[in-house]
C-alpha cells in the first residue's frame, strides 16, 4: 500500500512539473511577435471520369483518377460485342470466329470459328448468337464452352440481332426493301419475315416491342410489336442510322450520317431531341445512367435525361457493350477492345 502511495505521489508531481513547462513555453511564445505559418495544401479528390458516368465503379473501388481505359488484344477486326453476365464476346469480321474475353480481368478464354465475316453477336441467356454477314447465316454458340450448336439460315446480310425473350430478331441488310427475321431461339426455326425500313442494319427490344433501324434514306426506324411482327409505326430520325439501344423508357439511335444521336420516346415514337456527336456515331450503349456512342473517331457519353455530352474520348470504335460495371467498346482496325 505505502508503494502506491509513493508512486501515485511521484506522478502528480510529474504531470505538475510538465503543466508548468507547457505554461511556460506558451507565455515565451505568447511574448513573440506571431508569425505566418504556411497553409496546409488540401486537394480535394478528383473521381475517375467513369465514376461520374456509372456509379457501380465506386462500389468496385474504381474511384480514383487514373487512365480511361484498359485495353485487351482480341480477334481479327471485330465488329459487334455482346456481355453474358461474366464475358464479354467479340464477332471478329476478317478472322470468321469469336473471341471470349472474361470481363473481370480481361483474359481471352478461348477463340471459336463460326461462318464468314461475322457481324454481330447477342446473348440470349444460355447461348450466343452470331450473324455471319457473308453466309447470310446465324451460328449459335454454348456460352458456357463455346461449344457450336447449329449453323441456321437467316436473311441477306444479317446484322446485328435482338433478343426478346424467345426469339432472335435478325435485321437483313440485303433483303429486297428491307426486312427481319424472327428465329426462335430453342431450335432455330423461322417464325416470320416482315417487312421494315429499309437497309435494316440493328435491333433493338423494350420488353415488348422490337425496334429496327434502317441505313436507308431517310433514315428511319421500324417499331415492330414481338408477339406477331406487327408494324406499329415507322420514325424518321437521322442520316444514316446504324446503332440502337433502349434505356427503359426511350429508343436511342446513332446517325451515322450526319453526326447525331436521337432519342424518341419508346411508347409513342416521338422524338424527344437530337444531340451532336460529331465525326459520325456507330454504336450505341445505355449502362443504366448514361449512353455510350461509338464512332470513327471519337466515342461520346451523353446523359440519357436530357442529352448532354459528360465525356467524349478521340477512338476509332465500333462495337459496345455493357457489362453491368464497365463499358467495352472495340478498336476494329486494331483488333483490341478497351474498357472503360
Amino acid at each position: 500500500m505505502k508503494t502506491r502511495i509513493v508512486i501515485g505521489v511521484s506522478l502528480i508531481v510529474v504531470v505538475l512539473a510538465m503543466a508548468n513547462l507547457f505554461a511556460g513555453q506558451a507565455q515565451t511564445a505568447a511574448s513573440q511577435p506571431a508569425q505566418a505559418q504556411p497553409a496546409l495544401q488540401v486537394q480535394p479528390p478528383i473521381l475517375d471520369a467513369g465514376a461520374h458516368r456509372n456509379p457501380l465503379k465506386i462500389a468496385l473501388l474504381h474511384w480514383y483518377l487514373a487512365d480511361t481505359s484498359t485495353v485487351f488484344p482480341v480477334g481479327n477486326q471485330p465488329y459487334g460485342l455482346c456481355f453474358d453476365g461474366a464475358n464479354i464476346w467479340t464477332a471478329n469480321f476478317a478472322g470468321n470466329n469469336v473471341t471470349k474475353v472474361r470481363a473481370s480481368d480481361g483474359e481471352v478464354l478461348g477463340t471459336f470459328a463460326v461462318g464468314s465475316q461475322p457481324f454481330g453477336v447477342t446473348f440470349d441467356g444460355a447461348d450466343i448468337w452470331v450473324s455471319n454477314e457473308k453466309d447470310n447465316s446465324v451460328t449459335k454458340l454454348r456460352a458456357s464452352d463455346g461449344k457450336n450448336l447449329g449453323t441456321f439460315a437467316a436473311g441477306t446480310f444479317p446484322g446485328w440481332m435482338a433478343f426478346d425473350g424467345q426469339n432472335l430478331w435478325i435485321p437483313n441488310a440485303g433483303s429486297p426493301n428491307g426486312s427481319v427475321t424472327k428465329l426462335r431461339a430453342a431450335d432455330g426455326n423461322i417464325l416470320g419475315n416482315f417487312p421494315v425500313s429499309n437497309d435494316p442494319i440493328a435491333a433493338a427490344f423494350d420488353g415488348a416491342n422490337v425496334w429496327v433501324v434502317g441505313q436507308g434514306y431517310p433514315g428511319t426506324v421500324t417499331k415492330l410489336r414481338a408477339r406477331d411482327g406487327t408494324v406499329l409505326g415507322s420514325f424518321t430520325v437521322g442520316s444514316a442510322p446504324i446503332g440502337v439501344a433502349f434505356d427503359g423508357a426511350n429508343i436511342w439511335v446513332a446517325n451515322r450520317g450526319d453526326g447525331t444521336v436521337s432519342k424518341l420516346r419508346a411508347s409513342d415514337g416521338a422524338v424527344l431531341g437530337t444531340f451532336p456527336t460529331p465525326n459520325g456515331g456507330y454504336g450505341i450503349a445505355f449502362d443504366g445512367t448514361y449512353i455510350w456512342v461509338t464512332g470513327d473517331l471519337y466515342a461520346w457519353v451523353l446523359r440519357a435525361s436530357d442529352g448532354a455530352q459528360v465525356a467524349s474520348k478521340q477512338l476509332q470504335s465500333t462495337g459496345v457493350a455493357f457489362d453491368g460495371a464497365y463499358v467495352w467498346m472495340a478498336e476494329t482496325n486494331y483488333n483490341r477492345l478497351h474498357k472503360f
